[in-house]
């Protein structure tokens, strides 16, 4: 039996998920340490000191468990494994000792929406026919119409078209339909069975039991639906502001999910030690948002009306104000997040024209219809991570942020191979562009991805990567990696920033200021014309040089006031 690991080593800080940076690492595009195009757990291992140097608190790795990857690792057929391209369970311990050895913690993936269609569970359910115990841990429905041809009923699939797939039963006829929200080797598990319960419930103690800090929550706020599974018809989601209280979607955001993330919370509270959880809720209003951040429910969960806000002052400071307002009212932080695995990266976000950017549409498909300047692009995303670091609570970067790595846009079609893209018969060209492998040299096969001589990464990197890569950039101080660093660094010796509150400074209609006590001020232009300091301030960083004393256009500033 494997030994388990002691409790985290990092230096005990109760409240640390209220302040902390944490550094999402998206395995198969990290490092690849065996050259077969695929990162792994060890060429995490390898670049951990890389990761300290950075100055982030935690890490969270995207799924590392068995899986058909037929959703890149989020169709799970073994919570409590590892996946053999990525390693083994050996290198994922080695992996959590060596990064509480320098002072990182480990935040790990958890799918409780969807297993894959090759969990034990499924598998047995397909075999077991209709009305068996079997299927009573997925959602299994008989179809509507004649013959039962029809789904049964208007939900549709995340990744395009019906979110229902009918199975062929034993005897080979058609038969019922099940559940799933996304691809059709993902099948909604069946909350309101006790086994569920049971094996995430087993799940979350394995891998606390082997020293991991938390967990991000895919699809939170999905797990529970209507028990009618009633018609959409129509309505949309994330509901609007003003809808009444009681009305809900019937399959996102429903009132039921809130108890199992108590008991969740209570699991985790029976540890020494703060374990923790970060939920991925899409829910747009802020209210409902907070909801799952009550204090029996989970620590912190991220801020999507943030990531997705144009680069405007009053859309971000209407945000910023919103959210710490939603979160004060159940003692919760906010958690501050500019990308991930599933968005277009704020480079190429903030390069659209910001006034023609629609809400609600952080992919890379909203904005392709919008020309881009990526100079542009890259100095707000410089400006934005200065803003965010600043603010009130915790923080996560997405591997690449600190290198102002770009969306890869032109991808071709056949090399793609996020579901979405077959989902949609292309029409939707999906995720890949966030998800290309990180160019650690100038130069090589791979740029520093994986060894020289290796097999091609699993997506193609632009002839043009080493430019932005880890060696280019260390060391010079006008490079995004050196800003992060600084930035960091600042922030854990600052004690006014983390956790606490703002006071907003009025500096103009295309500015953002505020302060944060004691003695920190942060300036942000929006504008186009050059934004002045307040007297006596000495700036500690910036994200572009200072013009005359003034802050240029698109650029952020922290100050010591005073």
């Amino acid at each position: 039996m494997t030994a388990l690991l002691p409790a985290s080593s990092v230096a005990a800080d109760l409240d640390w998920w209220r302040h902390a940076v944490v550094y999402q690492i998206y395995p198969r595009s990290f490092a690849d340490s065996n050259g077969d195009g695929v990162g792994d757990i060890n060429g995490i291992r390898s670049r951990i000191g890389y990761l300290a140097g950075l100055g982030i608190d935690a890490i969270w790795i995207n799924p590392w468990y068995p899986s058909p990857m037929k959703d890149a690792g989020y169709d799970v057929s073994d919570y409590r494994a590892i996946e053999p391209v990525f390693g083994t369970m050996a290198d994922a311990e080695a992996l959590i000792a060596e990064a509480h050895a320098a002072g990182i913690r480990v935040i790990l993936d958890i799918v409780p929406n969807h297993t894959s269609d090759q969990h034990r569970w499924f598998i047995d359910a397909l075999a077991a026919g209709p009305g068996s115990p079997e299927r009573d841990r997925f959602i299994f429905r008989d179809g509507r119409g004649p013959g039962g041809d029809l789904p049964p009923n208007d939900w549709r699939s995340e990744f395009g078209g019906p979110a229902w797939t009918r199975v062929t039963e034993a005897d080979g006829r058609p038969g019922q339909w099940y559940l799933r929200l996304f691809a059709p080797e993902q099948p909604d598990v069946n909350w309101n069975h006790p086994d569920i319960h049971d094996e995430f419930t087993q799940t979350l103690r394995f891998w606390f039991d082997r020293g991991v800090d938390g967990f991000r929550i895919d699809v939170a706020h999905g797990l529970v639906k209507d028990g009618e599974l009633s018609d959409i018809d129509g309505l949309p989601f994330p509901l609007p502001d003003g809808t009444p209280e009681g009305v809900d979607h019937p399959h996102w955001d429903q009132p039921g999910v809130h108890d199992i993330f108590r008991t969740w919370r209570a699991v985790a509270d029976s540890y020494d030690g703060p374990r923790v959880f970060c939920g991925e809720i899409w829910v747009g209003r802020d209210h409902r948002l907070t909801a799952y951040l009550r204090p029996d429910e989970l620590h912190t969960a991220f801020n999507f009306n943030f990531l997705m806000a144009p680069w405007l002052a009053g859309p971000l400071r209407a945000t910023i104000t919103s959210t710490l307002a939603a979160h004060a009212a159940v003692g919760a932080p906010a958690t501050w997040v500019l990308g991930n695995h599933d968005v277009c990266r704020p480079v190429s976000r903030y390069a659209r024209p910001q006034e023609q950017v629609k809400p609600g549409f952080p992919s890379l498909q909203g904005y392709l219809a919008l020309p881009a300047d990526l100079e542009v692009g890259r100095r707000r995303a410089r400006a934005a991570a200065l803003l965010s670091l600043a603010l009130p609570g915790g923080a996560y970067v997405f591997e690449g942020e600190e290198l102002g790595l770009p969306e890869v846009e032109d991808i071709p079609l056949a090399a793609r191979q996020d579901p979405t893209v077959a989902g949609t018969n292309g029409e939707n060209i999906g995720r890949d562009g966030c998800r290309v492998p990180v160019p650690w040299t100038t130069g090589g096969s791979s740029f520093g991805f994986g060894p020289d001589g290796g097999d091609a990464p699993w997506l193609p990197q632009p002839a043009e990567w080493g430019a932005s890569s880890v060696e280019a950039e260390q060391g010079d101080p006008s490079s995004s990696l050196e800003l992060y660093r600084t930035a960091l660094a600042v922030r854990a010796a600052n004690p006014a920033l983390g956790d606490g509150e703002l006071t907003w400074v009025e500096a103009g209609p295309t500015a953002l200021a505020f302060t944060r006590e004691p003695g920190f001020g942060c300036w942000v232009n929006l504008g186009a014309e050059p934004l002045p300091l307040p007297a006596g301030a000495t700036v500690l960083v910036s994200s572009e040089p200072l013009v005359d004393g003034a802050l240029p256009a698109d650029t952020a500033a922290w100050l010591q006031l005073a």
